[in-house]
């Protein structure tokens, strides 16, 4: 049985009959919620959109999806939610984890999809063991996670252990956001050992294919955070290559982190603001 994701709509008011539909994604450890403040600003300057900000399966709202819990599982997930809306994406964003989320659903999925937005995304695989920064950091990230002791009397005291543990308080901060109170104290939102199952496939993943043989109604822009290692000099490269025949277009926030839409957010809003302005156009 198809699993649909928990998600949230970011509209304007009053909107009932949106012309155009986008998913954004977020990233591993993240939800839909990030995204919230970024998507309403959006929707300032295109109020006939839709915004679908989605919690991937294990994280936020999206619990008791079944197994497996790998890549290809979130992407159907996708499908399954655009099927019981009965929503045709005409574009989709996705950050890091969701990015490469994103790319596996437009090959998968979404055959009129107009344009597919990569934030600071690795879409290769990555080899076991690598030294690869995303690993490095991710995995200090989870190992730090699975040492806390739950439940937690405040989000506070979530802040003090993972800082204890050698994370920044700004990780704390953000870890914050996947706390929910329940009997005795705060808990998980998210379910680390499926997280941790996802991650492991994640890793295996290889999404070239689809930037490298795009359909050919699809656009695909690849953003990079000037400031950030998350997308190697090597990918660097190859996105650049494929950009010379016109259907990859790469864009670099010079001083933007990992984090695009917190550390940049204006940049990245012009980017997309000209990305909803050209889909509409195509289609209307």
């Amino acid at each position: 049985m198809a699993y649909v994701p928990a998600h949230v709509d970011v509209h304007a008011p009053g909107l009932t009959e949106p012309k155009e539909v986008a998913f954004l994604l977020h990233g591993i450890l993240g939800s839909g919620t990030n995204w919230r403040s970024f998507a309403r600003r959006l929707v300032t300057a295109h109020p006939e959109w839709l915004f679908v900000l989605v919690d991937l399966r294990n994280h936020g709202d999206s619990s008791g999806a079944a197994p497996p819990h790998t890549v290809a599982a979130c992407a159907a997930d996708l499908a399954a939610l655009a099927a019981e809306r009965r929503l045709e994406p005409s574009l989709v964003c996705g950050h890091s984890f969701g990015g490469k989320v994103a790319a596996v659903f437009a090959r998968d999925h979404a055959v009129e999809l107009d344009e597919l937005w990569l934030l600071d995304a690795p879409i290769g695989a990555i080899p076991t063991g690598s030294d690869h920064p995303s690993v490095q950091e991710i995995e200090r990230v989870v190992s730090a996670l699975r040492a806390v002791r739950l439940p937690l009397p405040s989000r506070g005291a979530l802040i003090e252990e993972l800082s204890s543990r050698g994370l920044p308080p700004t990780i704390g901060q953000w870890m914050t956001t996947n706390l929910r109170l329940g009997p005795g104290g705060y808990q998980w939102r998210f379910d680390l050992a499926a997280i941790e199952e996802m991650l492991a496939d994640y890793y295996t993943v290889d999404a070239w294919d689809l930037v490298e043989a795009p359909p050919k109604q699809l656009d695909v822009h690849v953003v990079r955070g000037g400031r950030s290692d998350r997308i190697t000099p090597d990918s660097l490269a190859r996105f650049s290559r494929l950009g010379e025949g016109g259907r990859v277009h790469v864009h670099e926030l010079p001083d933007a982190g990992h984090w695009l839409h917190v550390d940049d957010p204006d940049a990245l809003l012009g980017l997309l603001d000209g990305a909803l302005d050209r889909v509409a156009r195509r289609l209307h």
